[in-house]
C-alpha cells in the first residue's frame, strides 16, 4: 500500500480521542438519525457526536414539551379524547415546538449524508488514531468491548452503557436526564403500588408528562450505546492494523503479489 505523506495524513481525521470521550465518523443510515430526532430532537445529533448542538435540542425538547403540555395531550390523543387533547395544549408554547423540530429533523438527515462523505474520505486518507489519552483526572483508551453488554447497562439505567464505553458526556447527561424524568414522573412510586397490586394508585400518581419521555430516552441509550461499542471496536481493529503496517510490514510488500 503507497504510504501518504505525514502532512496531509491529519487533513481529515477518522477520530480524535481525549481523556473523557472518543468522538469519530462513521457511516450511518441518515433516515435513523431522522427517526432517532423525530423520537427526541437532539438524540439524532448526539448519535452523530454534535454533542453541544445535540445537548442544547434535548433541554429545548424538555422546556416547550413540558410547558406547552404536549405529552398529555398525546396520551389524551392515543385514548381518542382529541377534544381534551386539544384542549390542554397551550398554543403559546406549541408554536415554539414546530419550528426547531422540523429544523432539527432536516439538519440530522443534512449532517449524516455530509459526514457520510467525510467518513469515506477519512478512511481513504489513513489518517493515524491516537489510541489513548490521558490527563490528571481520567484516562480512556480504546479497547474491545461487549455491544450487548453496553445494551444491557444501557436497559438497566439509561447512561451507564455509555459510561462503561467510556463515552462520558453522553453518559453522565443521558444519566442526569433519566434521573430527573424518572423522579417527575414518579415512576419508581408508580412501580411500587404496581407490585403490591394497587394498579388504581399506580396510575393516578403517574405523571404522563413526564413519563412519556421514557420510552425515547431508552431506546436511545440502548441503541447508540450498542451501535457506539460496535464502532468503537472498528476502530480500535483499524488502529492495531495501521500500527502492524507500520512497524512490522514491509515497505515494498504488495498484496497484489501474493498468490492463494
Amino acid at each position: 500500500m503507497e504510504r501518504i505523506p505525514s502532512t496531509k495524513r491529519l487533513r481529515r481525521p477518522k477520530a480524535y480521542i481525549s481523556a473523557f470521550e472518543a468522538n469519530h465518523v462513521h457511516l450511518r443510515n441518515p433516515w435513523m438519525t431522522v427517526w432517532l430526532s423525530a423520537t427526541f430532537p437532539g438524540f439524532g445529533h448526539i448519535f452523530l457526536g454534535s454533542y453541544l448542538k445535540g445537548f442544547l435540542l434535548v433541554i429545548w425538547e424538555v422546556i416547550i414539551n413540558v410547558n406547552a403540555n404536549l405529552n398529555t395531550a398525546i396520551m389524551y390523543s392515543f385514548t381518542g379524547q382529541f377534544d381534551l387533547a386539544m384542549s390542554v395544549l397551550d398554543k403559546r408554547w406549541l408554536l415554539f415546538y414546530i419550528s426547531v423540530f422540523v429544523y432539527s429533523l432536516w439538519d440530522a438527515h443534512r449532517a449524516t449524508v455530509c459526514m457520510n462523505k467525510y467518513s469515506i474520505l477519512a478512511d481513504r486518507n489513513h489518517a493515524p488514531i491516537v489510541p489513548v489519552k490521558m490527563n490528571s483526572i481520567e484516562f480512556n483508551y480504546l479497547d474491545k468491548r461487549q455491544p450487548w453488554l453496553a445494551a444491557f447497562w444501557s436497559l438497566a439505567m439509561p447512561g451507564l452503557g455509555h459510561l462503561y464505553i467510556h463515552r462520558l458526556l453522553t453518559g453522565f447527561f443521558i444519566l442526569i436526564w433519566w434521573i430527573a424524568i424518572t423522579y417527575f414522573s414518579r415512576l419508581l412510586e408508580a412501580i411500587h403500588y404496581s407490585f403490591l397490586g394497587n394498579f388504581s394508585q399506580a396510575t393516578a400518581i403517574a405523571n404522563p408528562i413526564w413519563l412519556l419521555f421514557l420510552p425515547s430516552l431508552y431506546a436511545f441509550a440502548i441503541y447508540d450505546s450498542y451501535v457506539t461499542a460496535v464502532e468503537y471496536n472498528k476502530l480500535f481493529e483499524m488502529e492495531q492494523a495501521d500500527f502492524l503496517k507500520e512497524d512490522y510490514q514491509n515497505p515494498d510488500f504488495d498484496i497484489n503479489d501474493v498468490t492463494f
